[in-house]
């Protein structure tokens, strides 16, 4: 038997030649979307149709499909389908109770959207009309019998209703309960890892074999702008989750290192997957002091997770495309919460941590220049490390015509404050530098590209700004914190070899800070910021080029410009720069206000999209509906 197709109401496709047959239901709603009433040739029309089960899908997609205006033609219908809505609530029949409901449920919603969409269209009119509307709506229930009046007169919904400081948010700030704050982070991790499931899972379907590889290059000759783009739905609600609890509590952080065996090897079924964990996610019961904790399980096949690990995953996914808006908000939540977290002193304490090693496995966006696939012998580090090497993915990678000037911003500020932590504690990070100042530079490289661009949409300095003080904050403090002496004369090595784009840059700045225009003063602040890497290549440049004259050479190898870098410090003087290891706290408010506001909406919608009554089974709707009337 062929199987049944319910979108659109269409059944089956008996032929090329004859027309798909239709659900009886879906002909009678078309009856209600023409003029004439469909009652005058069907008497029984009304009570025949909350006995057939709703097809929400197209009651939906036609309410949406008619503008303002033709809805208006059918007003007359629309309010006798909302009338004999109410009419089936009072059936002792609940099969007509339900579909009665859902029918109420789509004409709410497709009613409202057209009333954000046309000026002077009103609700009350369209679906009961102006002359029927307090007979329609009038008290009908017995008030003693009314469970949701019930509930508001033994429960207080003061705090929920009054516009003043969030109670919620106050409760979550204290919370201290060792096992509520693991059950929450318990929750979070599940939703994450479950995403960074079926990411993996669909990378290696689209990595198949010969075949379709072939098949791919083939499609590739024909499609040349094709880009192959892994889509899963992203989870902006656990991320909001996450954030609320690692910007307001501080007990949450601790929550954050939790070890447990790594969810993304066990392995699933088949069958769907249960909402709910089916076996424990941690070993055992976390400690009161997770900070002192040093040891991991010693079981060399088992690999060890955390919180935090899975959210740097995550972010790596989600981080790779931020062309649609909803990508992009979800990595603007990313790196917010990562600047919370670079913020917090305990959080730092174990992401610089020794004695607290992983292996991070991020993805990495597929790139001409590079291999595809995550390098499977990455060594076990500090997170600190997987954090920095995600920013630096970001950096390089993003680099485009739409360029998201407030997300590189925000990344700049997450390496600004971990260097600060550093500094101040004084932490030597074996880390491999080079990559960071690499990417760096060709940000500065990109900026000054496309300056003519830029300009016309961002204050372009300001970024500028903050990676010419990063660059400051290693050449003043690097003795501090970078592992080794070699890695400080590396980093010299790195400005004097593109010391090309800072000249540039300098002369960029200098000739928009000496012009009358918007932008001279963020510019003249970019050009006092150069002074000490304009004194290193002033400096070293005339001595490597003596030496190379003097031993007949045409093109120096790095180590031999290393050997002049590190025989010509001593007269080498640079300005001790004030300010560098401060930064601003963030805020929510008011800066990130409008954008929470935005994101809230924006996940309530998309539950209302998603959590849809068509999704739920006749049967479950009855049960649910015999519980609570």
């Amino acid at each position: 038997m062929a199987q049944v197709e319910k979108k659109a109401g269409l059944l089956r496709k008996s032929s090329a030649s004859k027309k798909p047959l239709k659900e009886k239901v879906v002909l009678m709603y078309e009856e209600i979307f023409v003029r004439e009433d469909p009652a005058k040739n069907n008497p029984r029309f009304w009570e025949e149709l909350f006995l057939m089960k709703v097809n929400l899908e197209y009651l939906e997609g036609k309410l949406e499909s008619l503008d303002g205006d033709e809805l208006m033609k059918v007003k007359d219908n629309i309010n006798s389908l909302f009338q004999h809505c109410i009419q089936a609530l009072g059936e002792e029949h609940q099969i007509k109770v339900v579909n009665a409901l859902q029918t109420l449920c789509a004409l709410f919603r497709g009613v409202h959207q057209k009333n954000k969409s046309t000026s002077g269209f009103d609700i009350i009119n369209m679906l009961m009309g102006f002359d029927k509307a307090e007979l329609r709506m009038k008290v009908t229930d017995n008030i003693s019998q009314n469970t949701i009046l019930e509930y508001v007169m033994i429960n207080s919904i003061f705090e929920a209703i009054l516009q003043s400081v969030n109670p919620y948010i106050v409760k979550l700030s204290i919370v201290d309960d060792e096992t509520t704050l693991n059950g929450k982070g318990l929750v979070i991790s599940q939703a994450l890892s479950e995403y960074n499931r079926q990411y993996k899972d669909k990378e290696e379907e689209n990595q198949g074999g010969f075949f379709s590889a072939l098949t791919t290059m083939v499609g590739s000759m024909f499609i040349a702008d094709a880009e192959e783009k892994i889509s899963v739905q992203t989870n902006e609600a656990i991320l909001l989750a996450l954030y609320e609890a690692v910007h307001l509590n501080r007990n949450f952080i601790t929550v954050l290192a939790q070890s447990h065996p790594e969810i993304d090897l066990v392995k699933t079924p088949s069958a769907p997957v249960p909402t709910t964990p089916t076996a424990p996610l941690g070993t055992a019961p976390p400690s009161v002091d997770v900070m002192s904790s040093t040891e991991l399980p010693l079981d060399p096949n088992l690999q060890t997770s955390n919180l935090l690990i899975t959210f740097l995953k995550y972010s790596s996914i989600v981080m790779q495309d931020t062309k649609d808006e909803h990508r992009l908000n979800s990595a603007k939540l990313c790196l917010i919460i990562l600047t919370c977290i670079a913020e917090d002193q305990y959080a730092n304490a174990f992401l610089h941590d020794d004695n607290m090693n992983f292996r991070v496995n991020l993805h990495r966006m597929p790139m001409r220049h590079r291999k595809k696939g995550a390098d499977k012998n990455i060594p076990s580090r500090p997170l600190v490390c997987a954090v920095l090497d995600l920013m630096v993915e970001f950096i390089v990678t993003h680099m485009m015509k739409e360029f998201p000037m407030d997300l590189y911003i925000r990344c700049v500020q997450v390496v600004h404050k971990l260097i600060c932590y550093q500094k101040k504690c004084r932490v030597r990070l074996h880390y491999t530098w080079r990559e960071l100042w690499s990417a760096l530079i060709n940000l500065v490289k990109f900026l000054m590209s496309n300056e003519t661009v830029l300009l016309t949409k961002y204050n372009v300095f300001h970024l500028a700004l903050l990676v010419i003080n990063l660059f400051n904050m290693f050449i003043t403090y690097g003795d501090t914190f970078l592992p080794t002496p070699s890695s400080y004369d590396e980093l010299y090595y790195e400005i004097v070899r593109m010391h090309q784009v800072f000249d540039n840059l300098y002369c960029m700045v200098l000739r928009l800070s000496t012009n009358a225009g918007q932008w001279k003063e963020a510019a003249s602040k970019v050009t006092l910021a150069l002074v000490n890497i304009r004194a290193i290549i002033n400096h070293f440049n005339p001595k490597i080029e003596s030496y190379a004259a003097v031993n007949h050479i045409s093109q120096l190898s790095e180590e031999q410009v290393l050997e002049v870098v590190r025989s010509n410090y001593d007269t080498l003087t640079l300005k001790l720069q004030d300010g560098l290891d401060q930064y601003e706290r963030y805020s929510e408010q008011p800066k990130e206000a409008a954008f929470f506001k935005e994101l809230v909406r924006s996940i309530s919608l998309n539950v209302r999209k998603n959590v849809s009554l068509n999704t739920l089974s006749q049967d479950v709707l009855l049960k649910e509906f015999s519980s609570i009337s």
